[in-house]
């Protein structure tokens, strides 16, 4: 099974063919807090206050355009909650991809990284 630190390494790519359950729970293993959550991954992120929280959504914004797979964000004053599914695997009927826990696992790098300035 890939490490995080080969996820990392990864870029985004064309697939057509979802991964199996079996194939998603070994993903799920090597990323910390990530859980499916219906036909997504997902994962939830406290912050501070809403300016750390918003630095953190712009932050993801730029990773995913990069990545050019982008989730479904749920913003709060303190927390964001991300959620990935590929829409264009199985024929177009979707599913979870590698693509999938490739962004996962960069968003938990920046995560991990002091993203949002000091406070004065």
């Amino acid at each position: 099974m890939m490490s995080q630190t080969e996820l990392l390494r990864k870029k985004s790519h064309p697939v057509d063919q979802a991964l199996t359950p079996e194939e998603i729970q070994q993903y799920l293993t090597v990323l910390d807090g990530w859980s499916l959550q219906g036909l997504h991954i997902a994962k939830s992120f406290e912050f501070k206050n809403y300016y750390q929280t918003i630095a953190f959504v712009n932050a993801i914004a730029f990773i995913v355009h990069t990545e050019d797979h982008h989730p479904e964000l749920e913003v709060g004053y303190n927390r964001c909650v991300v959620k990935f599914y590929t829409h264009s695997v199985n024929e177009g009927l979707g599913g979870i991809s590698e693509n999938d826990f490739i962004c996962a696992a960069k968003i938990d790098a920046l995560a991990g990284n002091q993203f949002a300035p000091m406070s004065h």
